[in-house]
């Protein structure tokens, strides 16, 4: 089980944090597909930015799960 994250004194859910990390990543991921002229093959842009963000903020949870299990 994943505990509260200390940061600075401060309890935070490590959930959070993953959709923060999660968010970040959606953000980055689609200026650069943006960029690269590649969102004129997706059909519905809200669709898929958030299905970016929700698979971004899994792996990221997994990951610290990952990493706090070992």
């Amino acid at each position: 089980m994943i505990g509260e994250v200390d940061i600075a004194g401060i309890f935070v859910s490590p959930l959070l944090l993953c959709l923060a990390a999660g968010f970040l990543a959606r953000l980055l991921v689609s200026k650069l597909l943006d960029a690269a002229g590649l969102y004129r093959f997706i059909w519905q842009r809200p669709l898929f930015d958030t299905s970016l963000f929700f698979l971004f903020a899994g792996a990221t949870f997994l990951a610290l799960r990952i990493a706090t299990t070992s």
